[in-house]
């Protein structure tokens, strides 16, 4: 018998059998690809010697975890590694602004607005350790700095273009920050895309924007090592489609989205809860592309080299444009690019001389077409002589995405849309949010607080749910 089953291994599911197996509990997580890791997997999916990340490459809440700080994954192998930069974003073919770790520098890029900034993302930045405690976790408890957390909170409620209003006069500052709200992957409008930028931005000024040497892989690497040696077991290979299929257990945690878990469930749950599950929404799906490239990306404005990730999107009002016409359910005509160059950092993921990329937009739930002529034409616009220097490609949609992991719902690689109420409540309002009716069965992903991004802390309060059920 078993204290706790884990269903999946992505970053949330192996922190949970982690806290578990760290209280003394005994613990297996089954994995139904033959590798684990979810969306922090790491592969050669052009040319040999290339090596590319599944999905997620530059984790600036994955440093900043308290779990993840916690557990000493060093000690395990994993190397964090910064760009001279955190992030460049593309206004213009003339104009990069650039999010420099320290405060004060970017407040010199940013003109007029930059006072405006460093009043703004300063405090956040100096209580960032604090920030974390308080956003990266459920919704219902005392945040240890009242003061923070009411001064964010206030900020973080506003939509994107709301916080521009209120803040800015210029270009430069709001263009930065709005690429960094498009993140949440809503329209800019929306209540609450703030605090992405707000969140994400601080974490660059407090911890960076790092990627994990030899890639994302290497964050999997260091929870699955620290898992055996704190006695958990991790079977690969072992797909789950019923609960009967599993060893007996106390508890059982499900790292995965509110439509597999039904499908995996039956009626082990209510049948009302089950309703509450199945109305749980899904956000706008990725197109993404992986490059082989023959020489380091060749940036019209040389500042864009100096970060490993680069927002292609131009001002606040064009990212908008482009995520309101995706949310329409079209194909922005010049959408919003997140592009990562991870040899920026780590010149060890490809060849010596060469590199590595990848970029994704935002497109309708379920786009099943092909839009690498649109992507790299645009990325050509900004980095003349980039098409001349693919040697290789590789391109998923959002069916694809889907495909490759049914977490990501429709090619939703959030977990779940965050809109104001999901971003709190998910995926169903309840005082325990990882708990169902059925107290054997528990959720750990980023279907549950605190959402999206390779941080773990889904998992951590979900084994802390359980533990208060297993005494």
């Amino acid at each position: 018998m078993h204290d706790a089953v884990v269903v999946g291994s992505g970053p949330n599911g192996l922190a949970a059998a982690l806290t578990l197996a760290l209280a003394g509990k005994r613990v297996v997580v089954f994995e139904a690809e033959r590798t684990p890791g979810g969306g922090a997997r790491t592969a050669q999916l052009t040319l040999p010697g290339f090596v590319h990340d599944i999905c997620s490459t530059v984790h600036p809440l994955g440093r900043g975890s308290p779990f993840f700080r916690a557990l000493d994954l060093e000690r395990h192998g994993l190397r964090w590694l910064d760009p001279s930069a955190p992030l460049a974003h593309v206004l213009t073919e003339e104009h990069t602004v650039l999010l420099e770790q320290s405060i004060d520098a970017t407040v010199d890029h940013l003109g007029r607005d930059g006072e405006s900034y460093g009043r703004l993302l300063g405090p956040l930045a100096e209580g960032f350790d604090s920030l974390m405690r308080m956003f990266l976790g459920p919704l219902l408890r005392m945040p240890e700095d009242p003061a923070l957390f009411a001064s964010f909170g206030l900020e973080a409620l506003r939509s994107m273009q709301g916080l521009a209003r209120a803040h800015f006069e210029d270009d430069a500052a709001p263009a930065l920050l709005g690429g960094i709200a498009a993140h949440a992957m809503l329209p800019l409008s929306a209540w609450a895309t703030s605090s992405f930028a707000l969140v994400l931005a601080a974490a660059g000024h407090a911890v960076g924007w790092p990627v994990a040497r030899g890639g994302s892989g290497a964050i999997t690497g260091a929870l699955v090592a620290a898992l055996q040696e704190a006695g958990g077991e991790l079977v690969v290979g072992e797909r789950v489609s019923d609960l009967r299929n599993l060893p007996p257990a106390r508890t059982i945690l499900l790292d995965v989205t509110p439509r597999h878990l039904l499908s995996i469930v039956g009626d082990a749950l209510p049948a009302r809860y089950r309703r509450r599950l199945a109305r749980y929404r899904y956000g706008v799906g990725v197109f993404k592309m992986d490059w082989a490239l023959s020489r380091p990306v060749p940036w019209r404005d040389p500042a864009c080299g100096r970060s490993t990730t680069v927002h292609i999107g131009g001002s606040l009002e064009e990212i908008h444009a482009a995520e309101s016409t995706v949310h329409r359910g079209r194909v922005a005509r010049e959408p919003f690019l997140l592009f990562v160059q991870p040899t920026v950092a780590d010149p060890e993921r490809a060849p010596a001389g060469h590199a590595v990329g990848w970029a994704y937009c935002h497109v309708p739930a379920g786009f099943d077409g092909d839009l690498s002529e649109l992507v790299e034409a645009r990325i050509e616009r900004f980095a003349p002589g980039f098409k001349r220097s693919i040697l290789a490609r590789a391109s998923r949609n959002a069916v694809q995405m889907e495909q490759h992991n049914p977490n990501y719902v429709g090619g939703d690689i959030n977990g779940g849309l965050a809109n104001l109420s999901q971003l709190f409540f998910r995926p169903v309002a309840r005082l325990d949010p990882y708990s169902t009716p059925n107290p054997r069965l528990f959720m750990c992903s980023s279907a549950t607080p605190p959402g999206g991004g390779v941080h773990g802390l889904c998992g951590y309060w979900a084994a802390q749910s359980v533990l208060k059920r297993l005494g």
